[in-house]
């Protein structure tokens, strides 16, 4: 399994319909609005890296509403 979290810009008021719109898509694991410098932090996990790269970048980088991402892939030891 692949997993990563993205952190997520949005324009302002649209966190929520944003947050919504991401918890309907396959493979996210969580979804939640936060504090600080970025709006929203999704946990994606797919079968494949490949899978995950279209999740994020065709999926929810394409929303309306998102301006920016930061993905984070995560590892294991």
């Amino acid at each position: 399994m692949s997993t990563a979290y993205v952190l997520i810009n949005c324009d302002m008021g649209t966190e929520g319909s944003v947050i919504n719109e991401i918890r309907s898509i396959a493979g996210v694991k969580s979804v939640n609005g936060v504090f600080g410098a970025y709006d929203i932090i999704v946990e994606v996990q797919t079968p494949t890296i490949d899978n995950l790269r279209e999740t994020i970048t065709m999926k929810i980088r394409k929303l309306e509403g998102v301006r920016t991402t930061l993905t984070l892939m995560a590892i294991e030891y």
